[in-house]
């Protein structure tokens, strides 16, 4: 769907496809079947990325990024989209919590970031505090100055081995109208630091080559210079990155979903059956009308929120319906897609079935379906006093 843009967006736009078309399209095949993105094609990508300035596109000129806004960046996101994480995520978009960092932490962690010499991981799930986060089980106790961290993350994905990762931990109690809450801080930790302990975990059918991280910690000593914000204000600063987050989770999915429909679109119009092209039946083309229909409503929802973000208005409720409608209308999509071509939307020398393995993964990551549902329902029920 092609909303009205800019001239520097059309060009945006164009170098984007270009890129993809170039760097990234013509491996897909090859990174699902092996698995993992080979390190040379990885560090090649990432390369060309920074030459054509798209790495850390997302963050603003002062830290020497890109500077998109939110328009632009969704729009970026939804063409990458199309292809896997497993390739378009070493085209660097370096997380917003990073601008948290002091001066000393800038130069450290944030600036590598930018310039590709360093990767972060973002840990908060746990295998036992997934949406409930305060459950969370990964503390931090003060030593003197210092702080000690102990407990465990999994489902951190990324790339590559990272760098540094970016834990959530416990680190006191707070009395709320609602009762105690727990305090949650983040903190900046070395890859290589003491008693941290890294290493790739469960292997998932979906984004082939995309790693999932297991990190466990085990008495990590942190200085005070470790802490990223402010101490217990770390729930605000995954909750900054995790709206954004889903809207671009959103025009991921639309931009997947308008890969599929294409996918579909041609192959009902060629595909003939009892002397007609399949399209021509009613059982399969209103299935081509129902995607048609909910990637233009997703497509809409995407440039809502991303209004609103861009006026400092977006709320959680408004992050959520993107993400879930978003991602329930691409696996629906991608459920059509797959029966339209029958048998051979299965077979794995066919890129339907990748798509459709890549697509189920969008419900489940950046909060479920059914977190974002209780998202909702909180927005409806709790300004009535429910």
């Amino acid at each position: 769907m092609e909303f009205e843009r800019t001239h520097e967006q059309e060009m945006l736009q164009s170098t984007v496809r270009s890129f993809m078309e170039a760097e990234l399209y013509p491996h897909e095949a090859e990174v699902d079947n092996l698995g993992h993105v080979p390190p040379d094609l990885g560090r090649q990508i990432e390369k060309r990325a920074l030459e054509v300035g798209l790495y850390a596109a997302n963050l603003p000129p002062e830290v020497n990024g890109g500077g998109l806004d939110y328009s632009s960046m969704a729009m970026v996101e939804r063409e990458y989209g199309k292809t896997s994480h497993a390739l378009h995520s070493w085209i660097g978009r370096p997380t917003e919590i990073l601008l948290a960092c002091n001066d000393e932490q800038r130069a450290r962690y944030l600036a590598p970031c930018v310039s590709a010499e360093k990767r972060e991981l973002f840990a908060l799930s746990e295998p036992e505090a997934g949406s409930d986060i305060m459950s969370m089980k990964t503390n931090a106790r003060r030593d003197g100055s210092d702080w000690i961290l102990n407990g465990s993350k999994h489902f951190a994905s990324g790339p590559v081995m990272p760098d540094f990762a970016i834990v959530f931990a416990a680190t006191g109690v707070e009395d709320t109208p609602r009762g105690p809450r727990k305090q949650i801080t983040a903190f900046l930790v070395d890859v290589g630091t003491p008693g941290f302990d890294i290493r790739e975990g469960h292997r998932c059918v979906s984004y082939r080559g995309y790693h999932t991280f297991q990190l466990d910690f085990d008495d990590v000593r942190l200085g005070p210079g470790q802490v990223l914000g402010e101490e217990g204000k770390g729930l605000e600063l995954a909750g900054r990155w995790l709206g954004m987050g889903r809207i671009w989770v959103g025009a991921t999915c639309c931009g997947k979903a308008e890969r599929l429909f294409e996918l579909a679109a041609d192959w009902a119009a060629n595909r003939k059956q009892f002397g007609q092209p399949i399209g021509q039946f009613q059982a399969t083309g209103f299935k081509l009308a129902d995607m048609a229909v909910e990637l233009r409503a997703a497509d809409l929802l995407v440039r809502d929120a991303v209004a609103r973000a861009d006026k400092g208005e977006m709320r959680d409720e408004d992050a959520a319906m993107v993400k879930l409608y978003c991602s329930e209308m691409l696996n629906r999509a991608a459920d059509h897609t797959v029966q339209i071509f029958g048998g051979m939307g299965l077979m794995e020398e066919v890129e339907v079935q990748r798509l459709w393995r890549d697509s189920r993964l969008e419900r489940i990551w950046d909060g479920t379906s059914e977190i974002q549902r209780h998202i909702i329902t909180r927005s409806i029920l709790r300004p009535l006093g429910a």
